[in-house]
């Protein structure tokens, strides 16, 4: 069998899958829960990075708008305008 990885030896790859599936429900959830959580940290990290000159909020409406859209990230922006008016 070929690995499915190019930097990975078959022998440990064959003892990943194992471990994989003899994992319960609950650990291969947790798992895949820490790994998107992880992804979204990442991501917003490298757009701050990428955008230093933008505030905290404007990097939230940057990072909406690349994962669902300018539509709901426009939708949000002038919800947490109405807000802030509000509040003012």
């Amino acid at each position: 069998m070929k690995t499915q990885s190019v930097d990975t030896r078959f022998e440990t790859e064959a003892v990943l899958i194992s471990l994989f599936r003899k994992a319960s429900t609950a650990k291969k959830f947790s798992q895949i829960r820490s790994l998107s959580q992880i992804t979204l940290q990442l991501s917003r990290r490298a757009l701050s990075r990428a955008n230093k000159e933008l505030s905290e909020r404007q990097i939230d409406i940057l990072f909406v708008s690349n994962l669902y859209g300018k539509e709901i990230a426009n939708n949000l922006k002038n919800y947490l305008d109405r807000l802030k008016d509000e509040n003012s």
